[in-house]
């Protein structure tokens, strides 16, 4: 298990978490310098990427000043064991599995599980999720955000799965506290032709999008 902690304080600067899913490790090298670049500090890893395990070790090992990172799609204490062995310093989960939940909050790890409905959201909160990832957010939209916050407040949510450089700011004003990008982040085709300039300017216009929707 890492010793190197999550940074809350990197976190909230820019509370973007960029999802790597089935990208090769080569190309994660490129990825990575371009991610910092435009400011972003935190990335989740998931756990049915080939090599996971020495992503995970080789980004932290690259960039722990610097960037959080996290493993994703963690479904069971299994998962939980083995992203924590390659010094995942937080957790992303698709479900609400009750024992990695409550085994990262009992080592003051920060997870956060995926949950859909209101009684599943509070039910992960309750469990002692540090946010609480809505998943997927792709059919719900920024107006869900907003209707759960009304009576849970409390809650720190986060988005994930259609979260886009159109809805971020909508998102952001519903009351997101974070939000969860995957393939509208890591556009695939600009990294199987391996443009890194255009993909860095990409990063760059998510990094902007929200910087001025946090500004508003």
């Amino acid at each position: 298990m890492s010793e190197l902690k999550f940074s809350a304080e990197r976190f909230n600067q820019m509370p973007l978490v960029g999802i790597i899913r089935n990208i090769s490790p080569e190309a994660i090298q490129q990825i990575l310098p371009l991610y910092l670049e435009a400011g972003f500090t935190t990335i989740e890893i998931t756990m049915n990427t080939p090599g996971v395990d020495a992503m995970i070790a080789q980004a932290l090992e690259q960039y722990s000043d610097r960037l959080n990172v996290g493993a994703g799609t963690v479904c069971n204490t299994q998962d939980l064991k083995k992203a924590l062995a390659a010094g995942a310093q937080f957790i992303v989960t698709p479900i609400i599995d009750k024992k990695v939940i409550r085994a990262c909050a009992e080592q003051n790890i920060p997870i956060f599980p995926g949950a859909y409905t209101p009684t599943e959201i509070y039910r992960a909160w309750s469990l002692g999720a540090t946010m609480v990832k809505v998943y997927p957010a792709t059919a719900l939209g920024p107006e869900y955000i907003k209707d759960v916050k009304a009576p849970l407040n409390q809650i720190k949510l986060m988005p994930t799965g259609g979260v886009n450089l159109a809805n971020l700011a909508s998102f952001l004003k519903a009351g997101a506290d974070g939000f969860g990008i995957g393939s509208q982040l890591f556009d695939k085709k600009m990294i199987q032709e391996e443009d890194w300039q255009a993909l860095k300017a990409h990063f760059e216009a998510f990094a902007k999008q929200y910087r001025a929707a946090r500004n508003q």
